[in-house]
C-alpha cells in the first residue's frame, strides 16, 4: 500500500491521478488533499470518498471543516507547502503556476519522493530544486518528459544525442493571422482537455518553451540539444536521439493518465493505466518544424533559460499575468507574448545572477508581475 499526497486535487491532473487511485484501492490510500478552494464542493467530495484524514485549502476553510467534522484542515495561503510536507510515499504536486514552487521545495525537503506536473517548480527555481532533490526523488508527471524519463533508460547520458520534445501546436498551427483570435478560439485545444492558463499556454506555444527549461533541469542536458516539433495526434510524446543515430520514442493515446500512474506506481507499471494504441488500424502521424516567427515563445524561453539566473522565473511570471489579462479580455492575443519579451527585455540586466533560495524567486516573480501589469496598463482595452 503506497500513501500519497495529492496537491491540486480539484484540477484535471488532480482529478485524474483520484481515479487512478479509485480504480486500485488495494495499491494507494490518499492521506491528504490540498487545492485553492475555488471548487470547495469537489475537495469535500473527494474527501469524503476516499477518507483523508488531512485537507489543505486557500479558500473557504470554514466551510470545508463544517462538511468534514474529524478531519484535520490546514488553511491559508501556505497550506499545500504545509500539506507537501506529511510523510508518505509519493506527493503528487498538480497544482498550476509557480506557487507550486513551495510545495515542491517542501516535499523534497523532509524526503518525499515527488510526482511533479508543475512545471512552474522547476522554470521559476531549476536550480534550487535540482540542488535539494536527491536521486531517484523527483518523477516527471508531464507526458513529454515521463517520455523522456522512459527513454533515457535506453542508453548512458553521455551517449544521448537529442531530446525532442513533441507539441500538437494548439488550435492555431494552421492559421496565419493570429490578431484577431478569440478567447473562446484559444481555448478550444484540439487534442487535450486542460485548465485555462494551460490550454492558452499551449496555444501560444509557451507551454513547450517552459518544457524545454524543464526537460534541461530534470535531465541536465543542455539547451542545444534540446529541441522541439509539431506532432498534431499527440501520440508520440518525446523522443530521445542516441548518438549512434538510433532514435527513441515513447508512443500512447492522448490521456495524461498513463504518465501519471507511470510516477505514482514508479518502478513498476500499473495495468491498464490507459488505452494501448490499437495497432490494427492505419493512422499516419505528422511531425514538422515550429514555425517560431508565429510562435515566437520558444526561442523567447530558450534565450531565458540559457542566460539563466532569475530569467526564466520572468519569463514565466509576466506570462501568467499577460494571459490572465487575455482571459479577462483586457489584451488581444498577439499580445501576450509582446508583453512577455519587454518585461524580459526591461529586467534582463539585473536578473543574471542566480536564484538562491524562495525568497529571491518570489522577488524577482514580483518585479516581473508589477512590470507586466505596467505595460498592460498602455495597451489594455
Amino acid at each position: 500500500m503506497r500513501d500519497v499526497v495529492i496537491l491540486g486535487s480539484t484540477g484535471s491532473i488532480g482529478v485524474q491521478a483520484l481515479e487512478i487511485i479509485a480504480a486500485h484501492p488495494d495499491l494507494f490510500r490518499v492521506v491528504a488533499l490540498s487545492a485553492g478552494g475555488k471548487n470547495t464542493d469537489l475537495l469535500i467530495e473527494q474527501a469524503k470518498r476516499f477518507k483523508v484524514p488531512v485537507v489543505g485549502v486557500a479558500l473557504h476553510a470554514e466551510r470545508v471543516r463544517e462538511n468534514l467534522p474529524g478531519v484535520q484542515v490546514i488553511d491559508g495561503p501556505q497550506a499545500s507547502t504545509e500539506i507537501a510536507a506529511i510523510t508518505c510515499d509519493v506527493v503528487l504536486n498538480a497544482i498550476t503556476g509557480s506557487i507550486g514552487l513551495g510545495p515542491t521545495l517542501a516535499a523534497l525537503k523532509v524526503g518525499n519522493t515527488l510526482a511533479l506536473a508543475n512545471k512552474e517548480s522547476l522554470v521559476a527555481g531549476g536550480e534550487i530544486v535540482m540542488s535539494i532533490a536527491k536521486p531517484g526523488q523527483l518523477l516527471p508527471v508531464d507526458s513529454e518528459h515521463s517520455a523522456l524519463y522512459q527513454g533515457l533508460k535506453s542508453g548512458k547520458r553521455s551517449e544521448v544525442s537529442r531530446l525532442v520534445l513533441t507539441a500538437s501546436g494548439g488550435p492555431f498551427r494552421d492559421r496565419d493571422d493570429l490578431s484577431s483570435v478569440t478567447v473562446a478560439e484559444a481555448l478550444a485545444h484540439p487534442t487535450w482537455a486542460m485548465g485555462p492558463v494551460v490550454t492558452i499556454n499551449s496555444s501560444t506555444l509557451v507551454n513547450k518553451g517552459l518544457e524545454i527549461i524543464e526537460a534541461h533541469y530534470l535531465f541536465d542536458i543542455p539547451y542545444a540539444q534540446i529541441d522541439a516539433v509539431i506532432h498534431p495526434q499527440s501520440i508520440v510524446h518525446s523522443f530521445v536521439e542516441y548518438i549512434d543515430g538510433s532514435t527513441l520514442a515513447q508512443a500512447s493515446p492522448p490521456n495524461m493518465k498513463g504518465p501519471i500512474a507511470y510516477a505514482l506506481s514508479y518502478p513498476d507499471r500499473l495495468g491498464g493505466a490507459t488505452p494501448a494504441i490499437n495497432w490494427g488500424q492505419a493512422a499516419t502521424w505528422n511531425f514538422s518544424p515550429i514555425d517560431h516567427s508565429k510562435f515566437p515563445a520558444v526561442d523567447l524561453a530558450r534565450r531565458c533559460g540559457t542566460l539563466g539566473g532569475g530569467l526564466p522565473a520572468i519569463f514565466n511570471a509576466a506570462n501568467e499575468v499577460a494571459v490572465d489579462a487575455f482571459l479577462n479580455s483586457h489584451i488581444g492575443y498577439s499580445e501576450i507574448i509582446d508583453i512577455v519579451d519587454a518585461v524580459v527585455q526591461q529586467l534582463s540586466p539585473s536578473a543574471v545572477s542566480p536564484l538562491r533560495d524562495l525568497a529571491d524567486v518570489s522577488a524577482i516573480e514580483d518585479d516581473a508581475r508589477l512590470v507586466a501589469r505596467e505595460k498592460i496598463k498602455k495597451v489594455a482595452r
